[in-house]
């Protein structure tokens, strides 16, 4: 028998919100528990995150009134991802949902406060069981909780902002709800800095607000720069892992088991290659490379769906920055997505999970390219072409184009002119009629979400017209991959042919998603990675 360095009740490989909502469930179960993160930063891709979580017929819903239940929420689940594998069976399906309400009540007790999302709709809102309002997330904080783990916390945005303030940012100065939201998050903002606080939101709000439960109150711990190097078995058992710290290996022991929750391989080329016959330009954790599902297989466990990624459409990295993950820019009016022949490709205003599936289906390699006129510059916030710097490198490397006339605008950027012109001239008499009868653009009402309210009688339809005309390049993007290690309905690791690895449980994006191949709503990534780690905590703890 292996003698451990240290030992815990669980080790929990990661630092996101898989592996804090299972040290939160240790926390409340009395166990003792630490978090082994591979990099310098914690918070892994939650804290880059816009942090919202999909929680069907959560209680911020039921204590607001809102008609929602498991058969409904199920019924939608099952409209929406179908059965494309085991990992998306009714049994985990059913786990996910009836575990809503612990994860979410067990988080409040530990002083985490959420607040709801209540005009962000499911992805496919008109399906059987639709609801809007589904999305809860953490409330703006103030990180100086944090104390000297705030220097290590991975931030993108030290902005106190919430997900429902952005679609409404993004029309800040052309609609009086976007003003009036703008006004409100600047006040917000303002007085965050009055009284000297460290705002954070999103997904760092959600990731320091879980810390706080799980670290500052809780005492569970995590260790920085300490990757998982393997699994330790004790014949069949995962009973520890081997890791590297303070440059030497160790083992740390886990009396009940130990939690994958280290997030995917998007950032792994060689994997990126193998699995999904492209590169990527992936907008997730710089430290997601796989390690931890490859430590599960090398004990037998099963693998799913490892081709699929969270994938959406992206504005490439500029001067060796990252890329820009774009959602509610290609919705907005005066705007059209076209592949590389000046071809209308998808309903540009769809979830981005499909149409990175259709980006992919028509060509992996593009380039594609977001149009719009001058309009679109005008009216609406684009937050992927707010830094000058940014836009400078684009516009030298033909990732930004921009000329008076569509057909000047076409030869520059590699499209025939009359195809392209084509192409607007149909998309302009769709428009003024006010519908898409090629790709159904603003027939959901989450795509009018993200519309804008002023033009009628469509709000993600105006026609291009008016001159200088600008195109983008977009590639396929990703927040993060879907595929890992197949779990159980209480994230237990399993083997091909179906059975348990005693001691061994994945969560979040180092398992294959509950979700397939689709995105049912806002934060479902989140929301299954939260339920599914509390969930392998009160298991554990059963043991």
């Amino acid at each position: 028998m292996e003698t451990f360095d240290q030992m815990f009740d669980i080790v929990v490989v990661g630092s996101g919100g898989a592996a804090m909502a299972t040290a939160l469930g240790a926390v409340d179960e009395g166990l003792s528990v630490v978090m082994l993160e591979s990099t310098g930063k914690w918070g892994g891709s939650t804290a880059m995150s816009g942090g919202g979580m999909w929680l069907p017929d959560n209680p911020l819903m039921q204590r607001d009134g809102v008609n929602d239940s498991r058969e409904t929420a199920l019924a939608y689940m099952e409209a929406s991802i179908g059965d494309v594998g085991r990992a998306t069976s009714r049994s985990r399906k059913a786990a996910f949902v009836e575990s809503v309400g612990d994860f979410v009540i067990t988080a409040e007790r530990h002083g985490v406060e959420f607040s709801r999302a209540g005009e962000y709709p499911d992805y496919y809102p008109e399906l059987p069981g639709g609801r809007i309002g589904r999305a809860i997330e953490a409330v703006p904080a103030d990180a100086r909780v944090l104390g000297p783990w705030y220097d290590s916390l991975r931030l993108t945005a030290p902005l106190p902002i919430k997900t429902d303030d952005v679609w409404l940012l993004q029309r800040a100065w052309s609609t009086w709800s976007g003003f009036k939201r703008g006004t409100g998050v600047v006040v917000r903002v303002l007085g965050f800095v009055a009284r000297g606080r460290r705002p954070v939101g999103i997904g760092a709000a959600l990731a320091t607000a879980l810390f706080t439960a799980v670290v500052t109150r809780g005492g569970a711990e995590l260790w920085l720069d300490s990757p998982a190097e393997d699994l330790i078995l004790d014949g069949d058992r995962v009973t520890g892992v081997r890791i590297t710290r303070d440059g030497s290996s160790q083992t740390v022991g886990a009396r009940r088991g130990v939690m994958l929750a280290g997030g995917g391989f998007e950032r792994n080329a060689q994997w990126r290659r193998r699995y999904h016959g492209i590169d990527g330009a992936s907008s997730g954790n710089p430290g997601n490379l796989g390690g931890p599902i490859a430590m599960a297989e090398r004990v037998g466990a099963a693998l799913e769906l490892m081709d699929d990624a969270w994938w959406g459409a992206s504005i490439p990295a500029a001067a060796g920055g990252d890329p820009s993950f774009i959602v509610g820019e290609r919705a907005l009016p005066y705007s059209i997505m076209v592949d590389r022949h000046g071809d209308r490709f998808a309903n540009e205003a769809e979830s981005y999970v499909d149409l990175g599936h259709h980006m992919l289906e028509r060509d992996k390699v593009g380039p594609y390219w977001l149009i719009a006129e001058a309009r679109h510059a005008q009216r609406y916030l684009r937050l992927f072409a707010l830094d000058p710097k940014a836009n400078k490198a684009l516009r030298a490397e033909g990732s930004m184009v921009k000329a008076r006339t569509l057909e000047a605008l076409a030869r520059r950027i590699g499209v025939e002119p009359d195809r392209l012109r084509a192409t607007v001239d149909r998309f302009n008499g769709l428009a003024r009629g006010g519908v898409d009868d090629d790709f159904g653009r603003g027939r959901s009402a989450y795509d009018r979400y993200y519309g804008d309210p002023s033009v009628v009688p469509n709000p993600n339809l105006a026609p291009l017209e008016k001159g200088p005309f600008t195109a983008f390049r977009v590639v396929v993007g990703d927040l993060g991959t879907k595929g890992g290690v197949l779990t159980d309905e209480y994230a237990r690791a399993l083997r091909e042919d179906g059975s348990v690895i005693p001691g061994l449980f994945a969560a979040g994006n180092n398992s294959a998603s509950v979700m397939g191949r689709t995105y049912p709503g806002p934060g479902a990534t989140i929301g299954a990675a939260v339920v599914f780690g509390l969930r392998a905590a009160r298991h554990m703890a059963k043991r």
